[in-house]
């Protein structure tokens, strides 16, 4: 159960971090947008942030062995890792459709998730 909550809680934490640091991006699509400045964009990009962190530090707490859940410092990072670049390429693809996801692009992904296995397999 800790698993799966660490799990849920990341892919809640990526998507805010992914708003919080690629967001802004599109900021300037928006008649609300069009004229704010570097620093309010920096002090909602910070804003969001803070949700990035109040599931990010739940789930390393919950899935963290070293506080009774499963997963070891390695495998954690390497689930967020993995659970980030999952979320970019949903973000990429809804929000910015002039972005196109390539072979190489999905060929990186599949070594990154190749990488996960390598990590979680008891050798």
């Amino acid at each position: 159960m800790r698993g799966l909550k660490t799990i849920l809680f990341l892919f809640i934490s990526n998507t805010f971090m992914t708003f919080a640091w690629y967001g802004h991006l599109k900021f300037k699509d928006y008649s609300w947008g069009k004229n704010l400045g570097l620093f309010a964009i920096i002090l909602i990009s910070w804003g969001l942030a803070f949700f990035e962190y109040t599931f990010q530090v739940p789930a390393n707490r919950a899935g963290y062995e070293g506080d009774g859940g499963p997963f070891n410092l390695v495998q954690l990072k390497t689930i967020q890792e993995a659970i980030t670049l999952t979320v970019f390429m949903i973000f990429t693809t809804v929000f910015f459709k002039t972005e196109k996801l390539a072979w190489n692009h999905l060929v990186g992904f599949g070594l990154i998730v190749l990488a996960v296995f390598v990590i979680f397999k008891k050798w």
